[in-house]
């Protein structure tokens, strides 16, 4: 297959997949509808944003970007593939949800192909409880472990070591949740299993969110919950704000600001 064409299949998997998410989080929370905001690359290309604040999501993103263009100097030499070029071209969906309900965790989820004069799968998703719930993190890696013995049984292990240790604050010396799974520069040889692969951590962290979020949507919560999420949630600001790489790489890359700070929560405390 050419890289034309396996560059119009990922783009359009992400957004029929973000058509998906959208589609089942409005039937979830029965109030909130997903806005949707353009933006251009400054490249070329751009995105799209889909942000909703309901009754269920205090705030859900799903974005997706497909763009191109040239690495700064700066920045060209953290990246694969770009010693002979500095040219660039990615698409991507991004996930984040925050949930009004302190007994629902917030969940993240990004998938992307790059193309530099090499081309390589990344992503992953996460889970961040406020109270953590065995059940709810069996279910959630359930979910990941299917998705990664799709592919390869031995992916699981690794990968999950690879969140675990990623999703790390080392200057609170504490885990930023209960981890699922994070690889990148995923090329086996094999785009057609590669891509198969991808779909199937879309589609399977899909199941995973629907089931959780569906379990614990009615459950009742006081102010004391609340105000722990909320400090659960400042966090979560400091791991994408100082140790993120995919908020620095949009960053770097000239992405929509707006965009690229979706992850942010509504609302969040400090102690």
């Amino acid at each position: 297959m050419e890289i034309d064409q396996k560059k119009k299949e990922a783009s359009l998997w992400f957004k029929s997949l973000r058509d998906k998410f959208c589609e089942a989080f409005e039937e979830i929370d029965q109030e909130g509808r997903f806005e949707r905001k353009i933006w251009s690359h400054k490249g070329s290309g751009g995105g799209e944003m889909s942000i909703m604040k309901g009754k269920v999501f205090e705030k859900v993103g799903v974005n997706i970007s497909t763009v191109s263009g040239e690495f700064s100097e700066d920045y060209r030499a953290q990246v694969k593939g770009t010693k002979n070029s500095a040219n660039y071209w990615a698409s991507g969906i991004s996930l984040v949800a925050h949930m009004t309900s302190p007994k629902i965790p917030a969940f993240h989820f990004n998938t992307r192909f790059l193309v530099t004069d090499d081309v390589w799968f990344g992503g992953g998703a996460d889970m961040t409880p406020t109270f953590e719930n065995q059940n709810d993190t069996e279910t959630f890696h359930r979910k990941m472990k299917e998705s990664c013995d799709f592919s390869d049984n031995k992916y699981y292990e690794e990968f999950k070591k690879n969140c675990d240790e990623y999703f790390y604050l080392p200057h609170r010396e504490e885990a930023r949740g209960v981890g699922g799974i994070f690889f990148d520069h995923l090329n086996t040889d094999n785009w057609e299993k590669d891509f198969n692969f991808i779909k199937e951590v879309g589609n399977k962290t899909f199941e995973a969110i629907l089931e959780i979020i569906n379990f614990h949507k009615n459950e009742e919560w006081d102010d004391e919950d609340k105000e722990k999420q909320l400090i659960k949630r400042g966090r979560y600001v400091e791991f994408n704000l100082i140790w993120d790489r995919g908020t620095l790489f949009g960053l770097k890359t000239g992405g929509s600001t707006e965009a690229i700070l979706m992850s942010m929560p509504p609302t969040a405390k400090w102690q």
